[in-house]
């Protein structure tokens, strides 16, 4: 699939089948993220990928919006150094970018993905257990759709702004 085409078509799916994902399939989306650059190509991110039925369910209270979680197939969870301590708040910016590597992989293979919010830190440290000195923003949910058709459904009329609207040349529009 070619990049711009896998931009186009990209669709966010947070309803999934009941189908495992292959190893393959998940060595490749995870190797997406490893090989995302990243900020004086520190890598400050670690991958904590989430299989088990209950610990899915549990990570969907993680966040207003995380409830997708319960029915996928696999997350994975972007945990970093806690982007609010001192520091560079590059890592947001990496993570983004390894989260979109990873969905565009899957999507480009016919899985579909979601990200989640998390807004309850203890919750989420205490499911997954990573260090007090970690942070996860993120964690995307993967998985085969429910519906294939989700994989060539049009546009949404008025998802995206036109161009028009969000840019200006050489200074902000007067």
């Amino acid at each position: 699939m070619e990049v711009e085409q896998a931009i186009r078509g990209y669709r966010v799916v947070r309803r999934f089948a009941e189908r495992p994902i292959p190893d393959d399939a998940l060595t490749a989306i995870l190797d997406a993220g490893r090989r995302t650059a990243s900020s004086k190509n520190e890598q400050r991110w670690h991958f904590v990928v989430i299989r088990d039925r209950q610990r899915l369910a549990e990570l969907a209270h993680v966040g207003d919006y995380a409830a997708h979680l319960a029915g996928a197939a696999l997350a994975i969870a972007l945990v970093s150094p806690d982007p609010s301590a001192r520091g560079p708040h590059s890592i947001l910016w990496d993570l983004g970018r390894a989260a979109q590597n990873m969905t565009l992989v899957a999507w480009a293979r016919g899985i579909g993905s979601a990200p989640a919010t998390v807004y309850d830190q203890a919750r989420c440290r205490t499911i997954l257990a990573y260090p007090a000195d970690r942070h996860c923003e993120y964690i995307l949910s993967f998985g085969y759709p429910a519906r294939p058709e989700d994989l060539t459904r049009p546009l949404r009329r008025g998802g995206r702004r036109p161009l028009v609207e969000m840019v200006s040349q050489e200074t902000w529009p007067s």
